[in-house]
């Protein structure tokens, strides 16, 4: 599996290095957050990326990278929120924010690693651009269950695709930093 999980860590480093600056600055603010309002979060990042893959005119000074690494940033406060509910007042500590923030990406390289394993590494052969549409479709599945009040007939749940779009964020920065 080639480096996988070494640039994997590479790029959740990058990732987390930033959540803790931004725990410093603001705490855990993030924590008043609903799901739909984090959903529409991360639908603003993804949809700014497939506008800056098309078009031929960038008016704001930062790239894709930044976009990906937020995204990333925003669905592991997702799945915090899932697991902690949402409050009415940042409850959580600087320590346990982050020990968060580890469990959650911890679980998701696992699935990564163990859904790479059974694909091939197909990822690699992958463009950036299909990356983002597929975090952009995972976007709109997640608005749906949301809709439905979270439940689900036959489907994966709310969780399985926020993990899916930090594991499709990973390999679109794997792949911006080949380049």
């Amino acid at each position: 599996m080639q480096n996988t999980s070494k640039e994997y860590d590479t790029v959740v480093q990058v990732c987390q290095d930033l959540f803790v600056k931004k725990m410093k600055d603001y705490g855990c603010a993030w924590r008043i957050l609903r799901l739909p309002s984090l959903t529409d979060q991360i639908f603003i990042k993804a949809q700014r990326i497939r506008g800056l893959q098309q078009n031929a005119v960038q008016k704001v000074d930062e790239g894709a990278v930044s976009e990906f690494v937020g995204i990333i940033n925003y669905c592991v406060m997702a799945l915090i929120q899932i697991e902690e509910g949402v409050v009415e007042h940042p409850d959580l500590s600087f320590e346990k924010a982050v020990s968060l923030y580890e469990t959650k990406i911890t679980i998701t390289k696992q699935l990564m690693m163990d859904k790479n394993h059974d694909y091939g590494e197909a990822w690699r052969d992958m463009r950036v651009s299909s990356l983002t549409d597929l975090i952009l479709q995972k976007l709109l599945r997640v608005k749906q269950i949301e809709d439905n009040a979270g439940h689900t007939l036959v489907s994966e749940g709310i969780d399985a695709n926020y993990q899916d779009m930090i594991n499709y964020a990973v390999f679109a920065l794997i792949h911006l930093n080949e380049s």
